[in-house]
């Protein structure tokens, strides 16, 4: 490479931006490498549409300026750099072309073989593809070392997120030199191998399917799972909700694309309910009806509630309550007397003064047991929490559970009672996410930091999933899932090695 193409070094920004293919995605990243200040050339395989790109850009960059987030002069300026190229040919002198067309292996490859009759031999070349092997496209490249996928997040402009996918043909410079440009256009870009669905979408798959499988076991129904992931584990939006804005037919997309490249690893096995919701149309917000009616004037269902009950004046901690354990001080800023006693081994739990027991979601059901349980989720933050979660097997006293529905009531929070789900709903996903996370760290797919930044910024959520591990414990964690293994032999929460490893590690320590 030449001396512009510096290892290390990001794209001047004298240098010519390409992209290829004119939809939502790939305006947004043509208007983040028009921002940095680079030349761009956007191109399609359809005659007009570039040109209807440009101007659809331009019209942006005019609400910016009416916005006053964008200069007039800046306006003025970045309208003169940007181009349409009716030919493949006229992206000659681009230093990167990204590419963001159909997710088809084989329309891809052709374009990139194009393309390398075009280019030069230093430019670097990168695929936009969320579900398709970088490695894969790369294949029949004279050059595939300068080969990257740049996985930029819907819509480009706006969320900070770039996946920097080295593919297993791709030089070590490549991948460094696309790193450091995305991360001066202003980016937040993580390292990543190519592997399934690379860092977000790989790890991502629990949120949505733990709830499914909630779901399709009847154990809540979408509003009340929603609401509890929401007001209970801190997730910006519920997964019901979630796939309704997605769009049910893209989301069911990607996780059977991450199932079928896995293997069909039971990990990832997709959700018959959202099949069938995406073979009755039913793909959410566009098409008027998904989880959720969106028709006009339809009502959103509210999540299940329990009714006010009446508080228990006095509760005994038996033993420490783990992740649990800020509940002791809110108990007592409530106004109710609580007795310490030490535990009997294992983990602690709440005794309500009728002698039912209240315990943190541990992956067992309360039904096996002969005295009376109830189980209450994870939260991210007790103190903060605006819902609280209860399980409890059928036929139990209604006086036993509405001891625990008013004592949770009485730290100001509402209470869904959900059937007899081992795991739950908050707490199940959460130690899913973290089992995929530390296998992904594991098997070298990103760093533990590239990890928690990309699931942050990638998809909102409240924290990283290893950090939330160290939080929970991974102790907690892997016998959260052996429990559920135990209640579904099927591998699919079978804890992965690396986490069975820190299990040990800190059961050793204690």
């Amino acid at each position: 490479m030449d001396d512009a193409s510096t290892a290390g070094e990001a794209i001047g920004r004298d240098r010519t931006v390409a992209v290829v293919g004119t939809g939502t995605m790939g305006q947004g990243i043509a208007q983040v490498a028009l921002a940095a200040g680079h030349t761009v050339r956007l191109h399609d395989s359809a005659p007009g549409r570039a040109a209807e790109a440009v101007a659809a850009i331009g019209a942006r960059l005019d609400r910016l300026v009416e916005k006053g987030r964008m200069t007039a002069v800046d306006r003025e300026a970045a309208g003169g750099r940007l181009h349409a190229a009716a030919d493949l040919a006229e992206l000659a002198d681009a230093a990167l072309v990204v590419e963001a067309i159909v997710e088809d292996l084989a329309v891809k490859k052709r374009l990139f073989a194009d393309l390398e009759e075009v280019v030069a031999d230093d430019a670097l070349l990168a695929t936009n593809t969320s579900s398709l092997s970088v490695t894969a496209i790369a294949g029949g490249l004279r050059l595939p070392g300068r080969f990257v996928g740049l996985h930029f997040f819907n819509p480009a402009p706006l969320l900070p997120l770039v996946e920097v996918v080295r593919g297993f043909a791709s030089d070590e410079t490549a991948a460094t030199r696309a790193y450091e440009t995305v991360k001066a256009w202003g980016k937040t870009p993580v390292r990543c191998a190519d592997t399934p669905g690379f860092i977000v979408n790989r790890i991502a798959r629990p949120f949505y399917a733990e709830a499914f499988r909630v779901y399709e076991e009847g154990g809540a129904d979408p509003a009340t799972i929603d609401a509890a992931l929401r007001e209970c584990g801190g997730f910006r939006m519920g997964p019901f909700e979630l796939t309704d804005l997605i769009g049910q037919d893209v989301n069911e997309a990607v996780t059977r694309s991450v199932w079928e490249s896995f293997f069909q690893d039971p990990k990832f096995t997709p959700s018959l309910a959202q099949r069938r919701l995406v073979e009755s149309g039913r793909l959410g917000r566009k098409s008027g009806h998904g989880w959720y009616p969106y028709a006009e004037g339809a009502e959103r269902p509210a999540p299940h509630t329990a009714p006010p009950a009446k508080a228990p004046e006095r509760i005994t901690v038996r033993g420490g309550l783990g992740p649990a354990e800020p509940l002791v001080a809110l108990f007592e800023a409530a106004g109710i007397a609580v007795e310490r006693e030490e535990g009997e081994g294992g983990d602690g739990r709440v005794v309500l003064p009728g002698g039912a027991e209240l315990h943190l979601a541990d992956g067992e059901a309360s039904f096996p047991y002969q005295r009376e349980i109830v189980y209450f989720d994870l939260a991210l933050d007790y103190a903060a929490a605006g819902r609280i979660v209860l399980a409890a097997r059928d036929g139990i006293a209604p006086e036993v559970l509405g001891e625990a529905v008013g004592l949770f009531q009485a730290l100001g929070k509402q209470v869904s009672v959900i059937g007899d789900v081992p795991g739950m709903i908050v707490a199940r996903t959460v130690a899913m996410l973290v089992d995929l996370a530390v296998d992904a760290v594991d098997r070298g797919v990103a760093t533990a930091e590239d990890v928690d930044t990309a699931m942050r910024l990638g998809v909102n959520y409240p924290v990283g999933p290893l950090e939330w591990g160290a939080r929970l414990g991974h102790r907690r964690a892997a016998m959260l899932l052996d429990a559920l293994h135990g209640r579904y032999p099927t591998g699919r929460y079978a804890p992965c090695p690396g986490l069975a490893r820190r299990a040990y590690a800190e059961e050793e320590a204690r």
